[in-house]
C-alpha cells in the first residue's frame, strides 16, 4: 500500500512517504500489544486499534454486507466471513489436528479443539473466576450474571444474548435448512445438528464422563450428564422456587406457569411448551426410529426412549425409596412413586383444573379434551390417544401373553392384567370408595 500525499518530482520525496504507508501495518500490528484502541465509533462509543476494525465494526449499525457468496447468494459484513461460509459449499477442511486427526474448516476452530487434549482454559469470568476454552463458551456464560439479551428477533419479539443463538433462533422462522446428511438425505437448519444427526450412523461417541465413564457422542450432553455428579443447581424458578441445573430447563419449567407453548408443529398445527416436546410429537408423523437396541433389535424415534429401554435389560434398579424400599431404575420413576406416599399432585390440567402425580398421568387425561388419537393399529385401523395404549391392543392381535401367574400359571397380554388377576389369590382389595366413607 502506497500512501502519496503530494505529487512530486523527488524521488526521495516519494521513496519516504511510501516507507510511512509501509509503518503504518507495523504501527496497527504494535497496537495488538499495546492494547491501544484510538478509533472510537460516534455510533456506541465502541472503540477499535485501526480505522479498518472501526469500518467493518460501523457495518453493524447500517446493516451494510457488501461482500456476496456467488453459491448460494447469502451476504456479508466482512470478507473473512464470507471464505468461512464458502467452506460450506465446498467442504474444505484444511486444518487438521496432529492429535487425533480430526480436520477443520477454520483455524480458530482447531485451536479450540485442540485445548481438549491441552486441558487448556484461556478465558476467565472477572465476575466469578471460571475458566472456558474459547471466548464464545465465556460470554455464553457471562450473560448469565449480566442478564443481558442485545438481539432481539423482528418476527416473534424473543431476545437472545448471543448473536449465534439468535441467527439459530431466525431459522426457525425462515425452515431454511441448507446441510444435508449425505448418508440419508435428511436436512438441516444448522450444522451443528447435522453432525449431531451423523453419529446416528456412525455410532461414534467420543466424549466421556470422568466419574462415571459413561461416553457421550456430543461434549454438550457430556456437560448436561456431569451436572448429575455435582447437582449444583443454580438457576431457581420466582414463581414457586424450584431450582434447575441447566438454564434451559428453568425456561421450559417456568412455561408450566405462565401456559406458553411456543414450538409448533408444522405437521399439524399442534403447539408445545419445549422443543424436546414438540420433537416427541413430531415422531407420530414421520414413523422415523433410528435408535436400535443392541440386545433386542427393538427400534426407537428418541435416544431417551432407548436409553429407558436398555435400563429393562440390564434391571439395574439404584433408585430406592426410603419410605417403603422399593427400586426403580429411573430416577423420575422414584419422584413419581413417592408421590403415592406425600399424596402430591403438582401436574394441573389447564382446561379442568384436575391435578395428576406425574407428566404422563396428565398428559392421558388431557386427551379427554383434546379427542386426538394419533396412534392407529395397522392391523384392524382402531386409534388411540396414546402410544403405550396402542401397543397394549396389539397384544390382542398377536396373542402375545408374557405375564405369568406363578401361583395357578394363567398368563396375560398386559402387566396390569396380571397385577389384577393376582388379587384373587392374595384377596387384596386396594381400592376403597369415596362415598361410603
Amino acid at each position: 500500500m502506497e500512501l502519496m500525499l503530494h505529487k512530486m518530482d523527488d524521488t526521495g520525496y516519494e521513496e519516504t512517504e511510501k516507507r510511512l504507508a509501509g509503518n503504518s501495518y507495523l504501527v496497527n500490528h504494535q497496537r495488538v500489544h499495546t492494547g491501544e484502541k484510538l478509533f472510537k465509533c460516534l455510533k456506541c462509543g465502541k472503540c477499535c486499534a485501526s480505522s479498518s476494525h472501526l469500518l467493518s465494526h460501523q457495518r453493524i449499525h447500517t446493516g451494510e454486507k457488501p461482500f456476496k457468496c456467488k453459491e448460494c447468494g447469502k451476504c456479508f459484513a466482512l470478507k473473512s466471513t464470507l471464505l468461512k461460509h464458502e467452506r460450506v459449499h465446498t467442504g474444505e477442511k484444511q486444518y487438521k489436528c496432529q492429535e487425533c486427526g480430526k480436520c477443520f474448516a477454520q483455524s480458530s476452530a482447531l485451536l479450540v479443539h485442540q485445548r481438549v487434549h491441552t486441558g487448556e482454559k484461556p478465558f476467565q469470568c472477572l465476575e466469578c473466576g471460571k475458566c472456558y476454552p474459547s471466548k464464545c463458551f465465556l460470554l455464553n456464560h457471562q450473560s448469565m450474571h449480566t442478564g443481558a439479551e442485545p438481539y432481539k428477533c423482528q418476527e416473534c419479539g424473543k431476545c437472545f444474548a448471543q448473536k449465534t443463538s439468535f441467527l439459530r433462533h431466525q431459522r426457525g422462522h425462515t425452515v431454511e435448512k441448507p446441510y444435508k446428511c449425505q448418508k440419508c438425505g435428511k436436512c438441516f437448519a444448522f450444522n451443528s445438528r447435522l453432525l449431531s444427526h451423523q453419529i446416528v450412523h456412525t455410532g461414534e461417541k467420543p466424549h466421556k464422563c470422568k466419574e462415571c465413564g459413561k461416553c457421550f457422542a456430543l461434549k454438550s450432553t457430556l456437560v448436561n450428564h456431569e451436572i448429575i455428579h455435582t447437582e449444583e443447581k443454580r438457576f431457581k424458578c420466582q414463581e414457586c422456587g424450584k431450582c434447575f441445573a441447566q438454564k434451559i430447563s428453568l425456561v421450559n419449567h417456568q412455561r408450566v406457569h405462565t401456559g406458553e407453548k411456543p414450538y409448533k408443529c408444522q405437521e399439524c398445527g399442534k403447539c408445545y411448551p419445549s422443543k424436546s416436546s414438540l420433537v416427541n410429537h413430531q415422531s407420530v408423523h414421520t414413523e422415523e426410529k433410528p435408535y436400535k437396541c443392541q440386545e433386542c433389535g427393538n427400534c426407537f424415534s428418541l435416544k431417551s426412549t432407548l436409553v429407558k429401554h436398555e435400563i429393562m435389560h440390564a434391571e439395574e434398579k439404584r433408585f430406592k425409596c426410603q419410605e417403603c424400599g422399593k427400586c426403580f431404575a429411573q430416577k423420575i420413576s422414584l419422584v413419581n412413586h413417592q408421590r403415592v406416599h406425600t399424596g402430591e399432585k403438582p401436574y394441573k390440567c389447564q382446561e379442568c383444573g384436575k391435578c395428576y402425580p406425574s407428566k404422563s398421568s396428565l398428559m392421558t387425561h388431557q386427551s379427554v379434551h383434546t379427542e386426538e388419537k394419533p396412534y392407529k393399529c395397522q392391523e384392524c385401523g382402531k386409534s388411540f390417544a396414546l402410544k403405550s395404549t396402542l401397543v397394549r391392543h396389539e397384544n390382542i392381535h398377536t396373542e402375545e401373553k408374557r405375564f405369568k401367574c406363578l401361583e395357578c400359571g394363567k398368563s396375560f397380554a398386559q402387566k396390569t392384567s396380571l397385577v389384577n388377576h393376582q388379587r384373587v389369590h392374595t384377596g387384596e382389595k386396594p381400592y376403597k370408595s369415596q362415598d361410603c366413607e
